[in-house]
């Protein structure tokens, strides 16, 4: 919700949203020490296991956590919001200028790839993390190895199966098995460290300097490997409209943060130790007796970050259909009081085989994590860049500082995304695929739409030279109301004006419904419409809504009844009237013949306006025309 609307987070009840930002937020993050550190000291391009390359690896995956995490996201670009909402889409529409030009074709060109690299995120954390945390069965005894895929994918079902049920009740218990999971990491990170108290070196950014210079080149394979720590970085900033900025940094710099510090730092320390300990650190910092325990708090854990992902691509999704950057398709809300949270049935089940695909695909989660990572840190750069142009526009920095500071975060994540793309052959080239291909469908969706309205806005009609032309018509007026819905506010809706040229005929009343989707999260709802009487017995309604906020025609037209007297509307006698193109690919019209196709495809199976709308089915009467692409 807007910052002007959202009450002030105070005492206990600002410790309650920190430690609910603590399961939905950080769950990607918190997760990270199950294979991170593993990573680079275990596989094909691990590192040898030495002093030196130890207090290296440590020092890069403190000073990581600190600059971008830390300074960057939780400093800086929680700032970045549009009414209180972030993400990348939100930034997008924020520095997104007025007028339509080359500045905002890039713009939007960037912000429609950033979002959809994050649905590579959203199909790889599930697999890597559940997976990781099932594998430690083997660290207990090797009976259980050739049941880890068949365990990860039942865990994998349940998660998916279960989320038509959305997040509202399970999500009260997210926070405190997260804390727990924290808490219990951090304890077995410093029973370590006490052993080895010379890892605490690690703070020194010196150690990490000195590895680059140790072994060079080789330092890449290191920074794709540390850059798994810092992954979570997109999704806590898509989930600020759901905490606001105090809740989340209260739980970052009071728990998240010295939980993971401690718990990197102690698997540090244990590799000092013994060597043989780098095929699975992480659950070799435990004791025996706990080892099952924590294998089952792991897959708590992970469930929970996979949850809080998959949420992020359902509000993605959804903030996508309603500023009409991809077409309608089914959406459940999940709660009546939280109007982010919902489900999207087709969504949920490919994001599902897709996790599965890559489970039965790579096996192991190593060899995930050698996939992971490509798709985020491109995001993260197109943030950046994203970034500058609000910290110049927006926030009217002085040039020298906002260059420099775009500058700095620039070195750092291009640096994690030249490390990242050594992944491209190993399995990170599926993520960019995916992300292409989102893309090109968000693309052709737009390009399309627009098409199709400046097709259907030449033949339209103004509604004032319509209505001065009415009486030389001839037509006959019957009982009851029509309410045409229109994407043009100034013009006839094309169904009325087919309606009254073949059927003769005009309701009693004629009200013309322009839903307005603004680039603002939400519209207060106190008096989100309004009614203009344009004569003749005809109305102009115009409705606002946020892209976070679900169009209900019936729930409109009851507030109209009970507040607008004058219009005398009886809902029990109103027919709704819908307009439906059907799109017929040609050469040489507006798109490439191919892109036609697919936009007629995606049109043809989007989801049913009288149910996107919420319209009542016994009432609804549609009028098709034909539409040249």
């Amino acid at each position: 919700m807007p910052d002007s609307q959202r009450p002030q987070r105070k005492g206990k009840y600002l410790f309650l949203s920190a430690l609910s930002a603590a399961g939905v937020v950080y769950g990607d993050i918190g997760t990270s020490p199950l294979y991170a550190l593993r990573e680079c000291f275990n596989g094909g391009h691990a590192l040898p296991i030495t002093h030196e390359n130890i207090l290296g690896v440590l020092s890069l995956v403190f000073w990581s956590l600190i600059l971008i995490i830390t300074l960057k996201y939780l400093i800086i670009i929680l700032r970045a919001n549009n009414e209180g909402e972030g993400g990348i889409l939100a930034l997008m529409e924020i520095v997104l200028p007025k007028k339509q030009g080359r500045r905002y074709t890039i713009i939007m060109g960037m912000g429609f790839f950033g979002a959809a690299l994050l649905y590579g995120d959203g199909m790889i954390t599930p697999a890597i993390s559940v997976l990781s945390a099932v594998e430690g069965l083997k660290v207990a005894t090797p009976v259980f190895e050739p049941y880890i895929i068949p365990i990860t994918i039942g865990i994998l079902f349940s998660l998916f199966f279960f989320q038509r049920r959305g997040t509202a009740g399970v999500g009260q218990i997210f926070g405190p098995v997260m804390v727990v999971w924290f808490l219990t990491i951090a304890v077995l990170g410093v029973l370590s460290i006490v052993k080895n108290t010379e890892v605490l070196h690690a703070l020194n950014p010196f150690h990490a300097f000195l590895l680059f210079q140790n072994i060079g080149w080789k330092s890449l394979y290191v920074l794709g490997a540390v850059f798994l720590v810092v992954t979570g970085g997109e999704a806590l900033y898509a989930d600020l409209g759901h905490f606001g900025p105090k809740p989340i940094r209260l739980s970052w710099f009071s728990l998240v943060l010295p939980c993971l510090l401690m718990n990197y730092f102690g698997q540090g320390a244990l590799l000092l130790r013994d060597a043989e300990t780098a095929v699975n650190p992480f659950f070799h910092l435990c004791p025996g007796w706990m080892l099952y325990p924590l294998v089952i708090l792991a897959t708590a854990a992970t469930v929970i970050a996979s949850q809080a992902v998959i949420s992020g691509a359902f509000s993605l999704t959804f903030q996508a259909v309603q500023l009409d950057y991809l077409p309608r398709m089914e959406i459940q809300h999940t709660s009546e009081e939280e109007a982010g949270q919902v489900y999207l049935p087709l969504l949920n089940w490919l994001l599902f085989l897709a996790t599965v695909m890559l489970v039965l695909t790579f096996q192991t989660s190593s060899n995930l994590a050698a996939a992971y990572g490509v798709a985020v840190s491109t995001t993260m750069v197109i943030t950046d860049l994203l970034l500058f142009i609000a910290i110049r526009n927006k926030w009217k920095w002085h040039l020298i500082a906002a260059v420099s500071i775009t500058a700095f975060f620039l070195v750092v994540d291009l640096s994690f995304l030249t490390a990242n793309f050594l992944k491209i052959f190993r399995g990170g080239w599926l993520p960019l695929l995916l992300a292409a291909c989102i893309y090109l469908l968000m693309a052709t969706w737009r390009r399309g739409r627009r098409l199709v309205i400046r097709k259907i806005g030449e033949i339209s009609l103004p509604i004032d030279d319509f209505l001065s032309s009415l009486e030389e018509k001839d037509f006959h007026r019957v009982k009851g109301a029509a309410i045409y819905l229109s994407s043009r506010a100034k013009y006839l809706p094309p169904s009325l004006e087919h309606n009254l040229e073949h059927n003769k005929v005009l309701h009693e009343r004629i009200l013309i419904l322009n839903i307005d989707i603004r680039n603002i999260p939400y519209v207060n709802r106190r008096k989100y419409w309004s009614l203009q009487k344009l004569g003749n017995n005809f109305y102009q309604v115009t409705a606002a809504y946020g892209y976070l906020q679900s169009v209900n025609v019936q729930l409109l037209m009851h507030l109209l009844q009970e507040r607008e007297k004058e219009l005398n509307l009886d809902l029990e006698d109103v027919t709704y009237f819908l307009g439906r193109e059907t799109l017929i690919p040609k050469k040489n019209i507006g798109m490439n013949i191919w892109q036609s196709r697919i936009f007629a495809f995606m049109s043809a199976n989007a989801e049913d306006a009288t149910k996107y709308f919420h319209l009542p089915v016994s009432k609804v009467f549609e009028v098709g025309r034909q539409v040249n692409l």
